[in-house]
């Protein structure tokens, strides 16, 4: 048992128990500190705030750990599925096989849309951004599913949980068929969660399309690797809106206008544009002289990671699912050969070792995506699938937290102090 935190502030000594989870830092309660000294911390961004204990997914970016209830993200994407992962994080356990049959077969059964969701998508212009449009009808699914927004009912939340797990590749798919002005493809029960998205999202109703089984592998891999990331920006965002009794679906969009921003979702993309800037393998030293010249502005994107000042241990999937479907699909693209060489410099320059810069997962998957043939303004909507396993759990975690309270961060205000007022006349 660590011992109490001991403080002195204003002269006053106070004491705060210092509590310990399973594994990585003790954190400190202080929860009763402006009762006791009338002060509050002051930490933007949260960075050292722990806002909620879980037990869903622990991050050491010390060493490179990523754990979904205690697994490895290395074995769980390679040996795994993305309904297994989904299992896992919504129930704490890797299921049975029976188990894994019942889930899978109670998610394909919620994967389609009601009709009348067609035509609000047809609201929205032909260039609309996907996350735009996805933003829109996650949260207008509250309107059509009154039958589990009630959060006090376990039954509904269920029912929630599975539904928005369902029906978000449904939601993803349209909003690239609308972009692209071909028609709504139906749900294909008779497929995998991941290979149902991809004929939702290439079929055409005039051919019959064939899942490509390397392809199928690849994106469920991304899946995988995008399903929960700890209390990052959207999972708090999600955890924030669903305090204050939101239903879930208001919840989730909530997350996905959060992960819209480049800052957060936008990543992959950022780094593909990238990759076509330099364009080519020959141009690559340029730019990675660019990268080390601090007067210079051009940053290599994809490199690095804010957590991670290790090798991201999502990335060493990647690399690996990377060459895999450039061999599948036969790819020529010099973006993608300029990808592996530039790949393979920072992994050998001094530079960026010594920086620990190493190639991060929006790296590898903004290529992958683009080869399999998404457009980048899908990008951050396939991140919001994936992500929505990792928010719906996180949510039922939190509602079910005895301790949880509604989210009321403090601030130190620095605006003028009180002050009368003057009258227009007088000023």
């Amino acid at each position: 048992m660590a011992e109490d935190a001991k403080l002195q502030v204003a002269g006053k000594d106070v004491q705060y128990p210092v509590r310990s989870g399973t594994i990585g830092p003790d954190v400190i309660d202080i929860r009763k500190l402006y009762a006791q000294t009338g002060t509050f911390t002051y930490d933007p961004g949260f960075t050292s705030t722990a806002s909620c204990d879980s037990a869903l997914t622990y991050i050491d970016g010390d060493e490179g750990v990523l754990l979904h209830r205690g697994y490895p993200i290395g074995q769980l994407a390679e040996q795994s599925s993305f309904m297994e992962v989904a299992y896992l994080l919504l129930n704490g356990e890797l299921p049975s096989g029976d188990e894994l049959g019942n889930f899978t077969t109670t998610i394909s059964r919620h994967t389609m849309l009601h009709e009348q969701l067609a035509t609000f998508y047809r609201g929205f212009r032909r260039d609309a951004h996907p996350m735009a449009i996805m933003c829109g009808v996650v949260g207008a699914l509250s309107a059509f599913y009154h039958d589990s927004t009630d959060i006090t009912d376990p039954h509904q939340r269920t029912i929630a949980s599975h539904r928005l797990i369902a029906k978000m590749p449904t939601i993803a798919a349209m909003a690239y068929k609308y972009s692209v002005g071909q028609p709504f493809q139906y749900p294909d029960n008779s497929l995998s969660y991941t290979g149902n998205f991809l004929k939702m999202t290439f079929g055409v109703p005039a051919e019959p399309y064939e899942v490509n089984p390397v392809v199928e592998k690849a994106l469920d891999r991304i899946f995988i690797l995008h399903a929960d990331h700890e209390q990052n920006a959207s999972t708090s965002t999600v955890r924030l809106a669903g305090s204050s009794g939101a239903n879930p679906f208001a919840c989730m969009a909530a997350g996905i206008a959060c992960l819209w921003g480049p800052a957060h979702g936008g990543a992959n993309e950022a780094a593909l544009n990238m990759l076509r800037e330099i364009g080519t393998p020959d141009r690559i030293p340029e730019y990675i002289a660019r990268a080390k010249n601090k007067d210079d502005p051009f940053r290599l994107m994809g490199f690095g990671h804010r957590v991670y000042k290790n090798y991201d241990p999502r990335a060493t999937v990647m690399q690996k699912t990377v060459r895999e479907v450039f061999e599948s699909l036969g790819v020529t693209d010099p973006v993608f050969e300029t990808a592996l060489r530039l790949e393979e410099i920072a992994l050998s320059d001094d530079y960026f070792v010594e920086k620990k810069l190493f190639p991060n997962v929006d790296f590898y998957s903004g290529v992958i995506l683009s080869a399999i043939g998404f457009p980048t303004t899908m990008f951050t909507a396939l991140f919001a699938l994936a992500r929505t396993v990792g928010w719906v759990a996180q949510w039922n975690e939190m509602i079910s937290d005895p301790e949880q309270k509604i989210g009321r961060p403090r601030q130190l205000y620095t605006g003028p102090a009180q002050r009368d007022y003057v009258s227009v006349g007088e000023r």
